[in-house]
């Protein structure tokens, strides 16, 4: 059976030397080369077939820690790969040790880069954009969502009975505060042609509070800590969690449009919540009721009025069709782990990087393609900056990554 592995990397402002990205924030030539070197060390454990980037803001950057970590795997080849004149070369422990390099096979490996389309490249003033890596290249040209041609407007209505007039405003989208990008993948199988699937990388708006300037001042007041407003900060809080769900609908809507075309879907990215929060469970979609010939219908008249057991069939097929899974919770109940820690921020450690499947890779699918053997998180370097080797959190970053192991194939493992 074929196998594969696909992985989120949250890399924290991946940028050349001497270049400021945010305010008075950029790295000497020693932190850029001890930054992209602990990256490529990091690709390398990873050794993932298909790696999402987020906090890209230079592909040329990027493209110099891909090939030193290409530089890192054939030299690890080199010392760990027994010579191929030896009977036991075959044996599964040695092929397990083997990196197979993106940049230097000669083979169909594809880079896609994302820039954002708010960076204008004005210094202390740039905007971080997303990347896709596959060993296996791409079908087609990748796609960047992020200036919508049509705005969202997300209209809101007043509560009936305490207002003659419906309309109680919208909120209107007309961009993503970071690109996300959709790739087709052609997955390689042991018979027959590649099995495309289709995945989205996006790296959804921070819970960093979005204040607004007034005109002709020189920054938000609510960000003059010296003069704290716990309400105007509060709505700054509302406002990057209305535009946060807004962009999950939009990749939402995305999704739904793939799995409508019968196509397998993958999400990869930083969400910037939890799995417990709405941005996750917009993306992934409703999980359906035990049983919806207990509820009343959407048209009652009458108490005894339910849908019928049909109908329950029929409904819960419809959701469970266009639902995604995370590749987290799969592995929480197979291993019975408790949680997966990707980030840290005063000290307090969560989850907040996914990988989402359709249910093409769910075990307990008829259908499926293939499904997930394992989970793994790097995170054993998290730091929130009070630790006392708080530059390191600068250098490496605040994210831990994680590797879905997929095996491809109906009968699974």
């Amino acid at each position: 059976m074929t196998r594969f592995t696909i992985a989120s990397f949250n890399v924290k402002n991946l940028i050349g030397a001497d270049k400021e990205y945010y305010k008075f924030q950029s790295y000497t030539p020693e932190e850029s080369a001890w930054k992209q070197g602990w990256m490529a060390e990091q690709l390398l454990s990873m050794d993932a077939d298909i790696v999402g980037f987020q906090e890209i803001f230079e592909e040329d950057a990027l493209r110099d820690v891909i090939a030193l970590a290409d530089t890192l795997g054939q030299a690890s080849n080199d010392a760990s790969i027994p010579d191929k004149s030896k009977r036991y070369h075959r044996k599964a422990i040695f092929r397990k040790l083997a990196y197979t390099p993106y940049f230097q096979n000669g083979g169909t490996t594809g880079l896609a880069f994302a820039r954002n389309s708010a960076d204008t490249g004005e210094a202390g003033q740039r905007r971080p954009g997303v990347a896709i890596l596959s060993r296996f290249g791409f079908v087609g040209e990748p796609e960047i969502i992020q200036d919508l041609p049509q705005p969202v407007e997300i209209p809101f209505s007043a509560l009936r009975g305490s207002d003659t007039d419906d309309d109680a405003g919208f909120f209107r989208l007309r961009r993503l505060s970071r690109p996300i990008l959709k790739a087709r993948i052609p997955i390689p199988q042991d018979h027959g042609e590649a099995q495309v699937i289709t995945v989205f990388n996006c790296h959804l708006k921070s819970k960093l509070g979005e204040h607004v300037t007034p005109a002709g001042a020189d920054f938000p007041p609510a960000s003059d800590l010296t003069n704290y407003d716990p309400v105007t900060r509060a709505l700054g809080s509302l406002r990057a969690a209305l535009r946060r769900m807004a962009e999950a609908w939009v990749l939402r809507r995305e999704i739904i449009a793939e799995l409508d075309a019968g196509n397998p879907v993958m999400v990869l990215g930083d969400f910037n919540d939890g799995e417990h929060a709405v941005s996750s469970e917009i993306i992934s979609g409703e999980t359906p009721f035990k049983n919806y010939a207990w509820m009343l219908r959407h048209d009652a008249q009458t108490p005894r009025d339910r849908y019928s057991d049909a109908q329950n069939l029929q409904i819960t097929e419809d959701i469970n069709r266009a639902r995604l899974h995370s590749a987290e919770k799969l592995f929480v109940r197979k291993s019975a782990r408790d949680m997966i820690y990707t980030s840290a921020f005063g000290g307090t450690f969560e989850s907040i990087d996914q990988i989402y499947m359709s249910r093409h890779f769910h075990p307990d699918y008829g259908n499926k393609i293939g499904e997930m053997e394992y989970f793994s998180a790097l995170n054993d370097h998290l730091t929130d900056g009070s630790h006392p080797e708080a530059p390191y959190n600068k250098l490496a970053s605040d994210h831990g990554q994680i590797i879905a192991h997929m095996v491809m194939g109906n009968g699974g493992s």
